[in-house]
Formats: structure tokens, C-alpha cells, sequence
């Protein structure tokens, strides 16, 4: 398994819950780079996107991973990317170049109770949508997503049981024992 890794999927998949999990378990260090982007831009990714538009994001977003990457000193480290960076230009070859990509796939379903969890103003796609709406916004942009989340090293399938608190958790600790596992 090569380092770093990234972690990669939908809104709403837990990427930054899950990798805080992670490399709290794993003792390693954790970055989300949407707060990244904030850090270093002084805009959130949702503001960004409000005033300079998607396109304008997409491309800043690209350069914060790269520039991050080749910057880090350390090499264990794991990497919550934005919902779409995966699908823009090259990214995917970016990521497989740089380390380890992880997929944490949901059930739309199950994307769209997570998301209502959420503050839906940070998502300016799905801000003021009802559970229906979401389910309906999301089943197609996943749809066209999915190849290229599909590229992912490894593809994690989240718990199929009841909607729970507990996926986060779970999916830290099975993520960390295929970590180990692999790390041997």
C-alpha cells in the first residue's frame, strides 16, 4: 500500500469524520482539504464556489492537494478530498500517483439521511432540499461520478443494516485493520 492515503466519495460519506477516526487509530496525521482550501484561500470551498464559480474551484482545489502533498513531511498521513475532486480533469491520476485512494461508498439513501445531518448551507448544490430532493439530486450526479470513484485502490462498501451513528465508527475501525493489514 503505498502513503499516503486519500479518502474519497459523495458528500456526506464521512470522509473527514471517518479519516479523523482513522488517523487518530492509526496515530498518524489527518488533513481535510477542504479546510485546506480555507486556510489557504480565506474562503470556504462553498463560498468560493458562490463568488468565482465551480470551475474556478475545481482548479484552486487541485493545486491545494498537490501543493500539500509535495510539502508534507510526513508520509503517514490521511487525506479527506472534496466530493468531486476525483472527477475533474485528471485527479484520479493524480491521486493513484501520490499514494492510496479509498472509495467509501454509500446507498444514496443513506447519502441523502447523512446529508440532512448536515449544515446544507456548505453545500451549495443541495442547500434547502428536502429528504426527497436530495435523494433525487444525488442519484444522478453519483451515477456520473461512480466511474470515476470506481478507480479507487480500494472501494469500502458502508454497513447496508439501519441507518446508524455507529457506520462512522465502524468503518474507521475496518478501515484501520485493512491498513494494517496491508501495511505488513
Amino acid at each position: 500500500m503505498q502513503l499516503p492515503i486519500y479518502l474519497i466519495g459523495y458528500m456526506g460519506a464521512g470522509k473527514t469524520s471517518i479519516g479523523q477516526q482513522l488517523a487518530e487509530l492509526l496515530k498518524w496525521h489527518f488533513v481535510d482539504l477542504d479546510a485546506a482550501f480555507e486556510q489557504i484561500h480565506g474562503y470556504t470551498p462553498a463560498e468560493y464556489i458562490r463568488e468565482y464559480g465551480v470551475e474556478a474551484f475545481r482548479r484552486k482545489e487541485k493545486y491545494v492537494l498537490e501543493d500539500i502533498a509535495d510539502a508534507s513531511p510526513y508520509e503517514k498521513v490521511i487525506y479527506a478530498t472534496g466530493g468531486g475532486y476525483p472527477c475533474w480533469e485528471d485527479n484520479m491520476d493524480c491521486l493513484h500517483e501520490l499514494g492510496t485512494s479509498i472509495y467509501i461508498r454509500w446507498q444514496p439513501k443513506h447519502l441523502a439521511k447523512r446529508l440532512l445531518l448536515t449544515d446544507l448551507s456548505e453545500r451549495p448544490v443541495l442547500q434547502g432540499k428536502t429528504e426527497a430532493e436530495l435523494l433525487a439530486c444525488i442519484q444522478p450526479q453519483l451515477e456520473a461520478r461512480e466511474p470515476y470513484y470506481q478507480k479507487a485502490d480500494i472501494i469500502i462498501d458502508a454497513p447496508l443494516q439501519a441507518f446508524s451513528d455507529l457506520n462512522d465508527q465502524e468503518l474507521a475501525l475496518h478501515l484501520c485493520q485493512l491498513i494494517k493489514s496491508k501495511m505488513k
